[in-house]
């Protein structure tokens, strides 16, 4: 009786397990197009490639300083997917103890300050590398 509940509670453990590399793997976030961050850009243009900041100061004489976070590394990947899948079966769930920390520390996450004139075109750009988070 104890075999059967051990190999019945391996298997849930697999079953549950299985597919969270895949699945990170598939979820990636494409890569901000940093090309068009430059002086002289407008505000909307800047958010189209970056989002909205995550934090934003009013500045003396109508000037905007906002701070946006992206991820670099981190695109999706039918590639990375596949061989994750492919391990899975190999190892039979095995792999995903392996698998989900190497998909969970793909991507770095980066920071960049813009301040903007009073007709929200891009004055100054100051990126930053946030500390990590342990």
């Amino acid at each position: 009786m104890k075999k059967i509940t051990h190999m019945f509670l391996t298997v849930i453990t697999l079953t549950v397990l299985s597919g969270c590399s895949v699945g990170m793997a598939l979820s990636g976030k494409q890569d901000p197009n940093l090309g068009a961050i430059r002086v002289g850009a407008t505000r909307g243009e800047i958010e189209l490639h970056l989002g909205y900041p995550i934090t934003t100061t009013t500045l003396e004489d109508r000037k905007r300083q906002d701070t946006y976070e992206y991820e670099l590394g981190n695109e999706a990947s039918a590639g990375r997917a596949i061989g994750h899948g492919v391990m899975d079966v190999l190892t039979l769930g095995l792999w995903e103890v392996v698998g989900t920390p190497i998909e969970a520390t793909q991507g770095h996450k980066r920071q960049i300050t813009i301040t903007y004139d009073e007709k929200d075109h891009v004055q100054s750009i100051v990126g930053t590398t946030p500390k990590r988070q342990l």
